[in-house]
């Protein structure tokens, strides 16, 4: 037999428990899971400066800031710009060693490869360097998320500046492949959609030495404005042969779709002094960005690039909506981060689309002449910036057949 006063007890204490569960804060209602990523980049090839080391040291960074602590655990490798390598690591990842999320993969085609088995293994997959728009348009699956640019918000921002400052006359000069063709067919839609127009363009094939033949049809075409798509050493060619035929002195203005920092430092200010171009991040921008940089620095003695800085707010933000969720599953990650728009140093008014692609302000800027250089890696004047809503494609435009 139940004694009453017992009883009255028990469902006092039942009831106090409850609500105290109901007044508990969210963190002990719901602790974030253990959850391992992986940053898989290029470690000895070309893009090893853009991303590489760096990528792996703002991933470690971002886990820091995360408050998670030893709940994250972070793997590495070399993907060795090999398709066929990247993707039998993200397999393996995703499979038997646990992996919740991939990050940065740069190289189209390696991306490309990635984000199929991302789809496959129903696991996120987040691009901090590859540009092709594939990962979010055609090959869209809900699973490959594209955070720092792409071809449209590179070419369409480069046209966006320049008709800002009048130029509205173009000649294009791309290179002979995939992305150089897509540059040159955004860059030249978004000038007639704007009043501009591109009076000729001519294709070049990588590695090309030999400028002059090109660089004489955009002297006679008369652009104000020739544009490359080319970077690394086919742009250093390029401009040397743009100064010996004197295109600048004409009053033809140069200027190429992006740089990448590191490239600026290797190269020098003399080289590249007066070239336009867009970027999706800048270390000395404000005080924001040079705080990241100022803790980036001692361990790379690079400044970082608009990729690794990426890698840090895609690894922040994903771990910030593990936290929030409680959960390490791939639709609750992604459907936290579509829902909640962002700010951080890297990314402002930043917002991800259904098809994966994240939205951001991106910049436009000048290379400095070394006579205007303040301090070491003080490379770039802003310009200007391009809204994200100006410079992404929108969604009602996006060829992913699929919303996520």
């Amino acid at each position: 037999m139940n004694h009453p006063k017992l009883a009255a007890l028990g469902r006092r204490t039942v009831l106090g428990t409850a609500l105290a569960g109901l007044a508990a804060p969210p963190t002990l209602r719901a602790q974030a899971p253990a959850v391992k990523i992986g940053v898989l980049t290029d470690m000895s090839s070309v893009y090893s400066d853009y991303a590489g080391a760096g990528s792996v040291e703002a991933a470690r960074m971002a886990i820091a800031d995360s408050g998670l602590g030893e709940r994250v655990q972070m793997i590495s490798a070399d993907h060795q710009n090999k398709p066929d390598i990247g993707s039998n690591l993200a397999r393996a990842w995703y499979g038997s060693q646990g992996v919740d999320a991939i990050f940065d993969c740069p190289t189209s085609s390696v991306a490309l490869a990635v984000n199929t088995v991302a789809g496959q293994a129903r696991k996120l997959c987040i691009f901090s360097t590859a540009i092709i728009d594939r990962l979010t348009e055609e090959d869209c699956n809900g699973y490959g998320l594209s955070w720092t640019w792409d071809i449209y918000s590179v070419a369409r921002s480069s046209a966006v500046l320049q008709m800002r400052r009048g130029l509205d006359t173009w000649f294009v000069i791309h290179q002979d492949y995939a992305a150089g063709h897509a540059m040159a067919a955004v860059a030249r839609d978004t000038l007639q959609a704007t009043g501009g127009r591109v009076v000729g363009s001519v294709a070049h094939p990588l590695g090309t030495t030999d400028y002059s033949a090109y660089l004489l049809q955009a002297q006679a075409s008369r652009a104000k404005f020739v544009m490359f798509t080319a970077g690394g050493t086919d742009l250093i060619n390029a401009l040397k042969q743009v100064r010996e035929f004197g295109l600048v002195q004409r009053g033809q203005q140069i200027g190429t779709m992006f740089t990448v920092i590191t490239d600026v430092h290797a190269i020098g200010l003399e080289a590249l002094q007066g070239l336009n171009f867009v970027t999706a991040f800048y270390w000395d921008r404000d005080e924001q960005t040079r705080a990241f940089a100022r803790r980036f620095f001692p361990a790379r003695q690079k400044q970082p690039t608009m990729f690794q800085a990426g890698v840090y707010s895609a690894v922040s933000q994903y771990l910030k909506a593990v936290k929030e969720t409680g959960s390490s599953k791939a639709e609750d990650v992604r459907g936290y981060m579509r829902d909640h728009p962002f700010e951080d140093f890297f990314a402002r008014n930043a917002r991800l689309l259904p098809n994966g692609r994240l939205i951001h302000d991106m910049l436009t800027a000048r290379i400095k002449a070394p006579s205007e250089q303040r301090h070491p890696w003080d490379y770039y004047e802003i310009v200007g910036v391009v809204s994200a809503q100006e410079a992404f494609r929108p969604i009602d435009q996006s060829k992913c057949q699929a919303r996520f």
